[in-house]
């Protein structure tokens, strides 16, 4: 178990406690901790902390022989993560295929991925009329894909992850659902191994990974084919990268650093200020994953520039704890522009890359939507001498982008995003009302039934986030831990962006974008209630009892809503029970 009590990131050269500007004493009172108060350590340690260790004597607690318990604990890296992962990918595959019907945007998603695998462009599905969803259904997919182009608003990626599992399983919901519902299974494992390597514990980190699992939003998001899930995974993959490359350039800075005779790294401002961290593969994936974010949506422009600020801070505190004099002025000369080379121009690459079957279709009007605006409405004017294709996709996302700024249609289901973080008002993507001893309806029900796929969220969960939420913000102000403060920057990033838009038809299952580092700050926070090493035994006991409660009220909570995340037929009576507010229905 981890330590939340102290940052990693331990500063240098602060002023001692008697001569601390005033605005620091001030804020002591708010808990606000000077570097310098930080428990003393190594250069290297602070660089990069050594993970946390189960104590001694809970093996002999538990009668378990010092060789097997070195065995468990080396394993338990991999192990653990591996475990919760199984978990959460045997409760999205259950039943995926259920229910066998087309649910809220799976209309739109589910046949322009079908389109893209087989065109390279979305089409018209119009000729089948209105039944074209049942007709889709009744034949299996077995149907010809229409050639007229479609108008669509969002970039292809995510439906061409979606289509994968068509073309795998065929088209059918099973089909549709089956890459959501991996990628939402592989993010809890890379949940899992983030959380670990941010708080260097592999109790946390699968913690983390485990509440994600319990999740209704993202449970429900995992089993349906929309592209905010394949969004959150791109997104988390990013942020994993980029811990991985702060943990690999940091130990490179490390070695650099000298050593005193002891054998201890000393700091070094020469070493510190004019360092340069090399190659640096994992920072190119982050761009390569940002690239796929923002071709799944486009609010993923909004992480690049959070991640981009984030991942060049993370090199001035690492240069700083090195020793350098001016860090910020060192990161900016030798790292900001790699940082930028490695994730802009990549991620551009990746979203042009992302429109090739778009771009390769006919420009004689058979092709994808606008793919012949350059030839026809777009003829003369300054930009002639770019490429049609370049010139007509320019025109299309022109057009996206005043589609999306100006959308106010209004919705049953959409809401404010003031509301999301406390659940307010969550969307319901199916509903039926079956008679007894119809589908899965008791025959003695004595009444209709309620079947409802509902993407709600975990309640419990939510709420505690809420409280998490202030926790992180709190320890990234007065204790500068990066580790808030990153978590906070997830955040940031995958919903403030969406308060410029309040006007807009937006809905709460966006938020599953910011979930992870809303599951990451709950486990933070758990961390915390449970207590550092060095607590008394009645300290930890209290602690780790209370922290157990909050985990198995969360588990409760996910288990009473299963039937409105499945889809399960229930009686009427039981599902108002679950409607806690009245927001929900």
């Amino acid at each position: 178990m981890t330590s939340t009590a102290s940052s990693t990131d331990l500063r240098q050269g602060q002023a001692p406690h008697d001569q601390r500007p005033s605005w620091q004493q001030r804020l002591c009172r708010f808990g606000y901790a000077p570097a310098k108060d930080a428990p003393e350590g190594g250069v290297r340690d602070r660089l990069v902390p050594p993970y946390t260790r189960p104590s001694p004597r809970l093996w002999q607690a538990l009668g378990v022989p010092p060789l097997l318990a070195e065995r468990i604990t080396r394993w338990s890296g991999w192990g653990g993560p591996l475990l919760v992962t199984l978990m959460a990918g045997v409760m999205r595959f259950w039943n995926l295929g259920s229910p066998r019907a087309v649910i809220f945007d799976e209309t739109y998603y589910a046949k322009d991925a079908w389109a893209l695998v087989h065109r390279g462009f979305e089409v018209n599905w119009d000729k089948y009329g209105k039944a074209a969803n049942d007709t889709v259904l009744q034949t299996h997919g077995h149907l010809a894909v229409p050639t007229d182009p479609a108008y669509v608003v969002h970039p292809p990626v995510g439906k061409y992850v979606i289509g994968l599992g068509e073309l795998i399983f065929g088209f059918d919901p099973f089909g549709w659902r089956f890459m959501t519902a991996l990628l939402g299974t592989l993010s809890v494992l890379l949940l899992c191994r983030i959380g670990r390597r941010m708080f260097r514990s592999t109790f946390l980190g699968c913690l983390a990974g485990a509440l994600m699992a319990v999740d209704g939003l993202h449970f429900v998001m995992s089993r349906t084919s929309l592209l905010d899930g394949v969004l959150m995974f791109f997104v988390l993959a990013t942020f994993g990268c980029l811990v991985v490359d702060r943990d690999r350039s940091r130990q490179r800075l490390a070695a650099a650093l000298p050593a005193g005779p002891d054998g201890r790294v000393r700091p070094d401002a020469q070493v510190a200020d004019t360092f340069r961290f090399g190659l640096r593969p994992w920072r190119w994936a982050a761009g390569l994953m940002l690239g796929l974010a923002i071709g799944t949506k486009w609010n993923g422009l909004y992480v690049l520039a959070a991640f981009c600020v984030m991942t060049v801070l993370w090199d001035a505190g690492a240069r700083k704890v090195a020793g350098a004099r001016h860090p910020y002025a060192a990161a900016l000369k030798y790292d900001t522009g790699l940082a930028f080379l490695a994730t802009v121009p990549v991620a551009l690459v990746v979203y042009l890359a992302s429109w090739t079957g778009w771009i390769l279709s006919p420009a004689d009007g058979s092709g994808g939507y606008y793919r012949n605006w350059a030839a026809t409405d777009g003829k003369g004017g300054s930009w002639t001498f770019l490429p049609d294709w370049l010139r007509s996709l320019w025109h299309y996302e022109h057009e996206v982008y005043n589609f999306h700024v100006h959308l106010s249609s209004p919705h049953t289901y959409q809401s404010n995003p003031w509301s999301w973080i406390v659940l307010g008002r969550p969307v319901s993507y199916f509903y039926e009302s079956p008679a007894p001893g119809a589908d899965g309806c008791p025959a003695d029900a004595g009444q209709k039934c309620a079947r409802e796929v509902l993407a709600l969220g975990t309640p419990l969960l939510w709420w505690a986030a809420c409280f998490a939420l202030l926790y992180v913000l709190w320890r990234w102000a007065f204790r500068r831990d990066w580790r808030a403060g990153a978590i906070a920057c997830g955040i940031a990033a995958g919903y403030l962006p969406w308060f410029m838009y309040q006007e807009r038809t937006i809905f709460l299952f966006y938020a599953v974008v910011f979930l992870p580092f809303l599951c990451l700050a709950v486990a933070m926070m758990i961390g915390a209630i449970v207590g550092p090493p060095g607590s008394s035994d009645t300290r930890r006991v209290i602690g780790a009892s209370a922290a157990g409660v909050l985990v198995l009220l969360i588990a409760w909570n996910f288990i009473y809503f299963w039937p409105l995340y499945t889809g399960q037929a229930i009686p009427i009576d039981s599902w108002r029970s679950r409607m806690w507010l009245d927001t929900w229905v």
